[in-house]
């Protein structure tokens, strides 16, 4: 750079900025590799600090001192911010250390479990939906586990009443939850026809 050339000041403009960024690149780079030994971290950095260069192009003040001085400011938060942030990870790193990691089985398991509480919620949705007259021969068979003509004798009804109440029932609640691979085993059961 020029001694005669005189510093661009900052700014928001693409076209001034552009000229500011060109006559800073070099000082900026330097800045950042004397504080880093990695080529693609020095990289990041740089671009990083003429992002919030350009942000903070409004912001800068002549009076409070020159152009190159307004970028070592930011280029020295940036990098700090930086730093910091690898010590929050490191930090956490070591918390966890010894600690088992998810597998992909894990993460599989944790999908499948989410995929089964969406559907319970579903469910649930439709099973409050359902009459009463339905519902209750529904939770006699699949939550406590009657058989279908013990539930009819709970509830004063024909065991053949009570057949078709549950047959109505588990069509209400399929249409609800669609048979896919990933339906849950819990679901699929309370779907099945029972005798």
């Amino acid at each position: 750079m020029s001694a005669e050339r005189p510093i661009a000041p900052p700014s928001r403009d693409p076209a001034a900025f552009a000229v500011f960024y060109q006559q800073q690149f070099d000082t900026v780079l330097g800045f950042v590799t004397r504080r880093t030994d990695s080529a693609h971290l020095a990289a990041d950095l740089t671009a990083d600090i003429f992002l919030t260069a350009l942000e903070q192009a409004d912001s800068y003040d002549a009076r409070r001192g020159t152009p190159v001085a307004w970028l070592y400011g930011i280029s020295r938060n940036v990098v700090a911010s930086h730093y910091r942030g690898n010590v929050r990870e490191l930090n956490a790193v070591a918390r966890i250390a010894g600690q088992r990691m998810l597998d992909d089985q894990d993460v599989s398991a944790i999908e499948e479990r989410i995929d089964a509480a969406r559907e319970a919620r579903t469910l649930a949705v439709r099973h409050a939906a359902l009459s009463e007259p339905l519902r209750a021969v529904l939770d006699l068979v699949t939550v406590d586990g009657l058989a279908v003509r013990e539930a009819a004798k709970a509830l004063g009804i024909s065991a053949a009443t009570a057949r078709v109440r549950l047959h109505r029932a588990r069509k209400a609640l399929q249409k609800a939850v669609p048979q896919t691979n990933t339906t849950s085993a819990s679901v699929n059961t309370l779907l099945e026809a029972s005798s």
